[in-house]
């Protein structure tokens, strides 16, 4: 009888972990496990253009500038807008456009008064994309009451900081030497760029041309307080009544008011200085001759 081998089995190979310390092993856990970068696409290094060039310091106008003002009203339309709000039947969002209406008529007398002076408004909404509904042009009230009108029920998330870079870039194409971001928001970003980093960056790369203003409806407005460092501004509005108030506070009060001057031709920056550098004038003597 022919005896054949018995069959060998290889036994798998066990894999061999290096032994790791207990203490080590925790502290990995806890790197690895940090609060992630609330704007990913924020980096340490240079912004590079589509070809890879370095983008420049200091944003460019794709015109000329001069006289006028330009502001970019920008409206948050995500889901949490629809809503009621405080003390109200209606959602979030039509008591908003209809703040934003009431806000936009004041500048029919400013118009009347200067009509010579170019004053631009564009209208951009958000939800976790951005929408620019009006662009900032010439003030036309009844194409901008339309947009608003016009706006959809509120849905999404809620992209503000990308909203910003949005309307600070038609800020840029309007031609004029002041520029303002008004945003009214309820909630939190929770899409796109932080808010507080395009902030920091519209501050930089505008050399403080682009004035900044929040109103926070129905949300604390500490969560803005990031604008306080940037020249900018951040009010809460908890109603209907109070939003209307705080809106005709900031375009009214502030931006119509700031730019009355209509010899005024450099951002609030380098106008400040250049007062401070002018020597007061003298006051006139009084006329002793009549009597």
């Amino acid at each position: 009888m022919i005896r054949r081998p018995a069959l060998t089995v290889e036994r798998p190979l066990r894999p061999r972990f290096l032994s790791i310390p207990a203490a080590a092993l925790a502290l990995l856990i806890v790197a690895c496990d940090g609060a992630p970068d609330d704007d990913p696409a924020d980096s340490s290094l240079p912004e590079r253009t589509a070809l890879g060039t370095p983008v420049p310091d200091k944003y460019v106008p794709e015109g000329d500038e001069g006289l006028g003002a330009s502001i970019a009203i920008v409206i948050d339309n995500s889901g949490s807008m629809k809503e009621e709000a405080e003390g109200d039947s209606r959602p979030k969002y039509v008591v908003a456009r209809e703040a934003l209406e009431a806000m936009l008529a004041s500048t029919d007398s400013f118009v009347a008064r200067q009509p010579d002076f170019p004053i631009n408004v564009g209208i951009y909404r958000f939800a976790s994309r951005v929408t620019p509904m009006v662009p900032v042009t010439r003030y036309d009230r009844t194409r901008l009451v339309a947009a608003l009108d016009a706006m959809p029920e509120p849905d999404g998330g809620t992209a503000i900081g990308t909203a910003m870079d949005s309307a600070r870039a038609g800020l840029y194409r309007a031609g004029t030497f002041r520029k303002y971001i008004l945003v009214v928001t309820d909630g939190e970003n929770t899409n796109g760029r932080s808010p507080r980093r395009v902030a920091q960056e519209i501050s930089r790369r505008s050399e403080g041309a682009v004035r900044m203003y929040f109103v926070a409806f129905d949300i604390d407005a500490e969560r803005f307080a990031f604008l306080r460092d940037v020249r900018g501004e951040v009010v809460g509005a908890s109603n209907g009544d109070a939003l209307r108030t705080r809106l005709d506070e900031i375009y009214r009060g502030k931006i119509l008011s700031e730019v009355l001057d209509a010899g005024e031709t450099r951002p609030a920056a380098a106008d400040s200085t250049a007062r401070d550098s002018v020597p007061p004038s003298k006051t006139p003597k009084p006329d002793t001759t009549r009597r």
